[in-house]
């Protein structure tokens, strides 16, 4: 096992090394010179700044922070699963918008809005959909290609989309109003620095989560699956078992960010399944960076940001704006705006300690 983890990682540093840019080399020179780590230094910046943000915002912006926030771990779902295992999910919406009408239902049907209950459920939920889609579209008889996973989840969301627009129990055109808030006892989270702190709370968790695994041997079976998936798979792992489970725990926190958005928003419509959510995750994690977990949380932050600032000062012109500043930025800098300061061997990782010297080898090294 260890043999086969060690040949990994010489195939995945063959693959990083191989030609990077001149903005990347150089980056990466630097970081070498200095001896730092910079990914751990931008993690502990956003962190700073999402703790003292309710401290220095208005009310209403707290609100739109925590919005962002829900959006920033419903972003780290689709990452983990792009970024790490290459699935191009056009379909990720729907794990998010339907653990979000299964917990409107559970809270307008049963009257169950308890946070213990709610949110375990909404994380089954979009686990469970991740599961059915993910078996079908990755676990055939046939190695799936990604035009036909990025297809399948497309055509998934869609029909999800459709349906909920035509069946009249989820409330058709107009989704479920007016669900009641979540509950912890008799305490009722409501809007504000509460529920701010708690959706933190929760995606600090889930980051970390998510940090272990892509840093674990199965990570680093990811990583040589998203650097080379021929290789990978010529080392004798199953790349496709590999996606199904990385899309089974997308599928999950994106489910719990639905979950937690429900709640936070006060009512679920058909667009949460739907295509248009699904393409906008895709936009947060190409504009912040795929394949570093912060920089979708990033790509987030900026994008509802400055859409919040463009649509409040420039009503008429704000969606062209924006979208020829995403263009800008997925031409001149693909890797995202976390290549600025992070580079590519460090995107990537190192898993576990190095291998200690024998004797032999260090009198070879003196001589």
């Amino acid at each position: 096992m260890l043999k086969s983890m060690s040949v990994v990682r010489e195939a995945i540093d063959a693959d990083v090394g191989d030609e990077p840019d001149g903005a990347m080399a150089e980056s990466e020179a630097r970081q070498a010179a200095s001896g730092r780590k910079v990914l751990p230094i931008v993690e502990g910046l956003v962190l700073l700044a999402a703790l003292i943000a309710p401290l220095v915002l208005q009310d209403y912006l707290t609100v739109f922070a925590t919005r962002v926030i829900i959006l920033a771990l419903f972003a780290l779902s689709f990452d983990l699963v792009w970024g790490y295992a290459g699935i191009m999910s056009f379909g990720q919406a729907l794990f998010f918008g339907s653990a979000g009408y299964g917990v409107a239902l559970l809270a307008r049907d049963l009257d169950i809005t308890n946070i213990f209950l709610v949110l375990p459920a909404g994380t089954i939920i979009g686990l469970t959909f991740a599961l059915l889609l993910g078996g079908f579209l990755l676990l055939g008889r046939h190695p799936s290609s990604v035009i036909f996973v990025a297809l399948g989840t497309l055509t998934g969301s869609y029909a999800a989309d459709r349906l909920a627009r035509g069946w009249y129990y989820l409330g058709g055109q107009n989704g479920i109003p007016s669900i009641s808030p979540m509950t912890l006892g008799s305490y009722e989270f409501s809007e504000g620095p509460v529920f701010y702190y708690l959706t933190l709370g929760i995606l600090v968790v889930a980051y970390l989560l998510c940090r272990f695994l892509v840093r674990s041997q199965f990570g680093l079976a990811l990583a040589g699956l998203r650097e080379n998936e021929q290789r990978i798979a010529f080392f004798g792992y199953k790349a496709q078992h590999l996606k199904a489970i990385v899309f089974a725990v997308g599928g999950t926190i994106a489910g719990l960010a639905g979950s937690l958005y429900a709640f936070h928003e006060g009512f679920v419509w058909p667009n949460m399944v739907g295509v248009v959510v699904s393409t906008q995750v895709v936009l947060y994690v190409l504009f912040g960076g795929s394949g570093t977990l912060i920089g979708a949380v990033i790509g987030t932050v900026i994008i509802e940001g400055v859409s919040f600032w463009l649509s409040d000062n420039y009503r008429d012109i704000w969606p062209i704006i924006l979208g020829v500043l995403l263009l800008f930025v997925i031409l001149f800098r693909p890797l995202g705006l976390i290549s600025f300061v992070l580079g590519e061997r460090e995107r990537v990782g190192s898993f576990g300690a190095k291998p200690k010297e024998t004797e032999k080898e260090k009198r070879n090294a003196a001589s």
